[in-house]
């Protein structure tokens, strides 16, 4: 766990979905490899995962460009739509990852408001969102609301709105760089979970304030049961 400096408690907390509350980065990359196979662009796993998280359209560009593929015009959101599609079919029996649901009732129990905001379109995340098991359906900020999604503050903007509080009032939790770069630009605080493809060094190198391994040290830290260093340095180790 890494600590860069202790920011001052949330009024809510934002939460991303895939490789953050739910393990489903896997069939992400399952999805974007077949479709993009279809469209002639062949990238491998250790260049697209990382990838995971970022707007779709944006991704299809970079994929094309990795392998020197010219899209046709609107070819960038073909790809998007096909893979998440495809992506939709696959995820048929999404796993919370660890502390997930833990993470989400203490926030209950406590009366901190909190949302789920993910690039993903609405049929994509359905599912997902199911698998935590909620006692409540949660407010979902999906990639359907907004113009631009992450890394473009967009989703997390909305989402704090939404939550009637201030941005930079808020945390957003997430487990790719795309998260972190889209909270730094929101004003937020902005918490990686190495859960996904990205690593807490990334993860840092992107704009975290604070990394944990899962949801599960999170809870921890914000529960008070975990007591870190404050100006740890940025590849510590606190555990």
């Amino acid at each position: 766990m890494t600590t860069l400096h202790a920011p001052a408690r949330p009024r809510a907390i934002l939460f991303d979905l895939d490789g953050t509350l739910v393990d489903t980065v896997g069939i992400r990359v399952e999805s974007w490899l077949e479709i993009f196979a279809d469209f002639g662009i062949h990238v491998d796993r250790a260049f697209l995962a990382p990838l995971i998280g970022t707007d779709g359209k944006l991704l299809a560009r970079m994929g094309a460009e990795h392998t020197g593929v010219a899209l046709a015009p609107g070819g960038d959101a073909d790809i998007e739509r096909l893979a998440g599609e495809r992506f939709a079919e696959l995820n048929q029996h999404p796993r919370p990852l660890t502390g997930a649901a833990a993470t989400l009732a203490q926030l209950d129990a406590v009366g901190m408001p909190w949302a789920i905001a993910t690039s993903s379109r609405p049929d994509e995340a359905v599912a997902s969102v199911d698998s935590l098991g909620l006692a409540r359906q949660p407010l979902v900020i999906d990639g359907s609301d907004v113009e631009h999604a992450k890394p473009a503050p967009d989703l997390l903007i909305k989402g704090a709105h939404q939550l009637d509080v201030a941005p930079g009032a808020a945390w957003y939790v997430g487990d790719s760089r795309w998260d972190m770069l889209a909270a730094v630009a929101a004003g937020m605080t902005a918490v990686g979970i190495a859960s996904g493809a990205t690593s807490e060094l990334d993860l840092v190198e992107a704009g975290a304030a604070m990394t944990f391994p899962d949801l599960a040290w999170f809870l921890g830290y914000f529960s008070g049961e975990v007591v870190t260093a404050v100006g740890a340095a940025p590849d510590s180790d606190d555990s």
